[in-house]
This record gives C-alpha cells, structure tokens and sequence, in this order.
C-alpha cells in the first residue's frame, strides 16, 4: 500500500547548510534620541560600534529528485549563500556598507530577513525554509520569510 505522503517515491526534506561571517555594526535607531537609543540598546549602542561572527544555517525544504537523490547541489547551494551572503555582509559594517541596513536598525533580526530576501533571488521559488542566525552562543534568530 503506497503512503498518502508518497508521490511516486519522492520524499520531502529539509537540507541545511551552514556559513559564518565576521561583521560589525552599532544598534541605533534614528527614530529615537541619543538618549533613548543609549538606555534600549545599551553597549551595543557604542558610537564606535561592536562585531560579531554569525552563523548563518539556510535551510531548504523540497522532494528529493529521484535521478539526482538531492533537493539542491550543495555546490550551488555554497555558491547562492556567498553572493546572497558573504559577499554583502562578511567583514562589512552592516550600517554602512549595506543599503538595506542604511535605514534600518541592524538588529540580528533585520539581518535574517535581509539575508532572507538576498537568498530569495537566486533560489527557485518556494525552496527556502528557513534562514536561522546565531550573533552570539546565546542570541539567535530564525526568520520564516512571514
């Protein structure tokens, strides 16, 4: 008897890959005053700005293809996540030397959706999952494109 789930052999996985980056940026909103910006974010709010190594893991959700037994070559998957990822933000400061961030606060959250919609444009539709992000051992972020 063939599963309900089965369509014709093809399973649905989720396939992550990981990637680290070195980057530095300063939490502050200019929406807010000098004064407001210092008591929200606190050292993170240091005019010389801080950097962090994230960890980036983009997860794929797809059926395997039952000629190559993948849901994406990883290889391209590396290749996607070095011009969506490392080439924009690695050893950048993400308020400067990113257009996105120019105007919104570089949170670890804004960064998982910026990543998010960078990986959109090179994925085929519909593949991507999830975008996780870990700024320290004990801060992370997981970004459903919602």
């Amino acid at each position: 008897m063939q599963d309900p789930g089965d369509s014709g052999g093809a399973r649905t996985v989720r396939l992550c890959k990981s990637i680290t980056f070195s980057a530095s940026h300063r939490l502050h909103s200019k929406s807010l005053s000098d004064e407001e910006n210092k008591k929200l974010y606190g050292k993170c709010n240091n005019p010389n700005g801080h950097g962090h190594n994230y960890k980036v893991v983009v997860t794929l959700q797809g059926r395997v293809d039952p000629v190559t037994g993948m849901v994406m070559n990883l290889t391209d998957l590396k290749q996607y996540m070095e011009k969506a990822i490392m080439e924009p933000l690695d050893h950048k400061n993400l308020d400067k030397d990113v257009p996105y961030l120019a105007d919104t606060v570089s949170t670890v959250e804004n960064v998982a959706v910026f990543v998010w919609e960078s990986l959109q444009k090179h994925l085929p539709p519909g593949l991507l999952y999830k975008v996780k992000i870990d700024e320290t051992d004990s801060n992370s972020v997981v970004y459903l494109g919602k």
